[in-house]
């Protein structure tokens, strides 16, 4: 649409300026056939009633050109795009055939270390262990990947009605679980949504993730109702993201404080909200807030 509109305001703009172009034209030659009574109020007269049957033949000209122009202007515009759109999703498609391709292979690895874990040294306990740690994380990272290769709409979503609250702090418990520190405090008030659960749980996990990595001393997370929509706040009390990041934030691959984490976590945020009908926001330093549209009670 926006191609369209660029489009059509150039050529807008050209019409413009025929048009008018050639109401100074007529209006010099009717000047100069009535130059000799143009002192007179008759000869002003005369000038304004063809100046005016001037500007209505060029309004009559104008109009269907534009809407012409306008029809132009979307069908350029289509063709344009359509060799980009096509090589998005060749790259897409490209890229989710070859992460589904590298998880089978990490998850072999993984499964081996961890079936050939020793019992009685340590060290050579501690490396299996590793391996199978680090291959984990790489399928997940990958699995990650190819979630944002084939990220669509909100016909990805499996929705169903639930209670968000169920899901949030089902969630935060079983992160605090694995994870003692920092300390997790959970503000969860019923609000009932048409949503994805696992994606939604995706979501708070990925904040969490994110809190925790840069937390001093504590998590708080919240769900709350608000107006028409749901907000999921997770906010810590760590140093927050650097201002030069936080207008990107949210991009892929864009790895905020200390540069840990896979830069994957917040941009699954993003395309979870809005394929919701929602979308996240960094709404401080540190916090941040999910909102996806709500059922009313």
């Amino acid at each position: 649409m926006r191609l369209t509109l660029s489009y059509w305001a150039i050529f807008a703009l050209v019409v413009v300026a025929f048009g008018a172009g050639a109401y100074v034209i007529e209006e010099g030659v009717y000047r100069d056939a009535l130059a000799p009574v143009l002192g007179t109020p008759e000869g002003q007269a005369a000038l304004a009633r063809a100046m005016s049957r001037v500007a209505y033949a060029i309004l009559l000209v104008a109009t269907p050109l534009l809407a012409v122009v306008a029809a132009a202007s979307y069908l350029l515009a289509r063709a344009s795009i359509a060799p980009l759109q096509a090589a998005a999703q060749r790259e897409r498609e490209f890229a989710a055939d070859i992460a589904h391709e590298i998880r089978t292979p990490l998850a072999t690895i993984a499964s081996v270390a961890q079936a050939a874990l020793p019992d009685g040294n340590v060290a050579e306990r501690a490396a299996f262990e590793t391996i199978a740690a680090a291959a984990l994380d790489a399928s997940r990272l990958v699995g990650d990947l190819a979630l944002l290769a084939r990220a669509g709409g909100p016909e990805k979503l499996e929705r169903e009605t639930i209670d968000l609250r169920d899901t949030v702090t089902r969630v935060a418990r079983e992160y605090a679980n694995r994870n003692p520190s920092p300390r997790f405090e959970v503000e969860a008030e019923s609000v009932f949504a048409e949503a994805d659960e696992r994606r939604i749980a995706q979501v708070v996990r990925n904040l969490l993730d994110n809190a925790a990595r840069h937390a001093q001393n504590g998590v708080h997370v919240l769900l709350r109702a608000e107006g028409r929509y749901a907000a999921i706040v997770v906010d810590d009390d760590g140093p927050g993201v650097p201002e030069e990041l936080r207008n990107r934030v949210f991009e892929r691959l864009v790895r905020a404080g200390d540069g840990g984490g896979s830069g994957l976590g917040l941009a699954i945020c993003r395309w979870v909200a809005r394929a919701h009908g929602g979308d996240v926001v960094l709404e401080d330093r540190a916090r941040f807030v999910v909102r996806i549209p709500r059922l009313h009670p």
